[in-house]
């Protein structure tokens, strides 16, 4: 796996695909990963799934995401920071290991990502589930699906505005 900026994720993807791929978000958390897949033209983000996330299992999971690149055409991934004051957050660290890790497993070379800011995603989703009075395992797999949705939405928003205002130009 690679990073690239965001804006060059996208050019890189409009460049070297010729049916367009799709994009992962990732909403990564202590215990869990929420993940959400955009459509095929890269404007609409749809949850997709919540892996259960441990440092013992990180082969797995880069398993799995080897599964979901194949089976839904993916291209790269959309990776939730909490890009803040506070560059040293406990979130932050804990966002770098997890990506310096699936890294390290060698099972997803070639895969592009890039980070895109996380803040307040998951809080937005928890204040509009809350009067649903649901699970509270029910409610944390919701909240980490739609945080990674509202991550990849909020990139791609920007990707596909910026595009536009370029192709203006």
């Amino acid at each position: 796996m690679r990073y690239v900026k965001p804006l060059n994720l996208f050019r890189d993807l409009r460049k070297t695909t010729p049916k367009q791929g799709r994009l992962l978000g990732l909403d990564v958390g202590d215990k869990y990963v929420g993940l959400a897949v955009s459509d095929t033209h890269n404007i609409i983000a749809s949850p997709l799934s919540v892996l259960l996330r441990k440092k013992s299992n990180i082969d797995l999971m880069a398993s799995d995401f080897q599964s979901l690149i194949s089976e839904l055409s993916l291209v790269g991934f959309v990776v939730g920071y909490p890009f803040d004051k506070q560059r040293g957050s406990p979130d932050a660290v804990q966002v770098k290991v997890f990506i310096d890790d699936l890294c390290e497993t060698g099972k997803l070379e070639g895969l592009k990502y890039t980070y895109w800011n996380e803040c307040f995603t998951s809080k937005n989703v928890e204040l509009l589930i809350k009067p649903l009075n649901l699970h509270p395992v029910l409610s944390k797999t919701i909240i980490d699906k739609f945080a990674a949705v509202g991550i990849l939405q909020g990139y791609l928003d920007y990707v596909n505005r910026k595009m536009k205002m370029e192709a203006a130009e």
